[in-house]
């Protein structure tokens, strides 16, 4: 097979994905449509309506773009089959119903942000982090019934260093995701469309934990200033710029304010205080956590206040030694 011979579908939507289809464009690959998430409304009254970063990129190119509310709808079915495509890439796109990964003849694969099967799921990149792992990588894999169970074709691996929050490591992953897709085209190209792709249940030894990767939700951004310092510090990192962790300052009078924290940084410092309790040291801010360890927070932002290091949060409030994180 020759590279000529590809007529490729590529699937995606958010800024994740555009690396990769931009490589495809770059390399002279035939893409012969992509298939996005349909414009999301913005705005107060959501009259708005914003385009995925992969459709503005997509039209920017020239290649046509389809836009399917549903999957399934057999009016959309019967357009991508007319562009007669004979392989499909898939990069943070929804899940696909059979009738559409089974369509081409080479199959489809997926580009994920995690060493599978590990972190199968939505949030690879959150859980790898807020689980404290040293590494994590790209997997592409041929797409079957379930989600991210797939035949794996290759993988490249990416260290996350002990400060790396969701934005360096997203970054690493987007860049190294176009790289495994070409690599994955090479092999599909010297194998005429049937690369060696290895059963997943193979790379899972005796006693391994899996961890999976669930979407993350408002709820699950919640501190719990009970968890170690380590813990609640790889937790920040994990969801950090977006969405952001979240506690409670309640003030002496019981007054509540939502505090975001975006970034925070261990410390050797112990206290005698409960967890959640707040410390100040010339312009620096600690909050208890687990056995009296004491957590630095760096970056803030209060609900309806801009986000704010830490020493700007402290000039500007009084008594906050006699509230506490919950």
């Amino acid at each position: 097979m020759k590279k000529e011979d590809l007529r490729i579908i590529f699937m995606g939507t958010p800024e994740f994905a555009v690396d990769t289809l931009k490589a495809l464009v770059d390399n002279k690959y035939h893409v012969v449509a992509v298939i996005t998430q349909p414009d999301k409304p913005i705005g107060r009254h959501g009259s708005l309506l914003q385009p995925s970063a992969v459709k503005q990129y997509a039209l920017a190119q020239g290649l046509p773009v389809l836009q399917p509310e549903k999957m399934k709808d057999p009016d959309f079915v019967e357009n991508l089959r007319s562009y007669k495509a004979n392989l499909q890439v898939v990069v943070a796109f929804r899940m696909l119903p059979e009738v559409v990964w089974d369509m081409p003849k080479y199959g489809t694969f997926n580009v994920h942000a995690a060493l599978l099967p590990q972190y199968r799921g939505a949030a690879p990149i959150n859980w790898a982090i807020i689980n404290g792992e040293k590494q994590t990588g790209v997997t592409t894999f041929f797409l079957d019934h379930d989600i991210d169970t797939g035949k794996i074709i290759m993988q490249k691996t990416f260290a996350i260093g002990p400060d790396d929050n969701v934005e360096v490591v997203y970054d690493g992953l987007m860049h190294l995701g176009a790289e495994i897709c070409l690599e994955t085209l090479d092999k599909i190209i010297a194998s005429d469309g049937n690369p060696e792709a290895i059963p997943q249940s193979q790379l899972v030894t005796n006693g391994q934990t899996l961890h999976n990767a669930p979407k993350i939700f408002k709820e699950t951004c919640k501190i719990n200033w009970e968890q170690s310092m380590l813990q609640i510090h790889n937790f920040v990192r994990g969801l950090c710029p977006y969405p952001g962790t979240w506690t409670t300052l309640i003030e002496a009078d019981g007054k509540e304010t939502v505090m975001k924290i975006y970034q925070a940084a261990t410390t050797e410092k112990q206290c005698e205080e409960k967890p959640g309790s707040i410390i100040t040291e010339k312009h620096h801010l600690y909050v208890s956590t687990y056995n009296g360890h004491l957590l630095e927070i760096l970056e803030l932002q209060l609900a309806g206040k801009k986000r704010m290091k830490a020493s700007d949060f402290l000039n500007g409030i009084k008594n906050l030694e006699e509230m506490i994180l919950k």
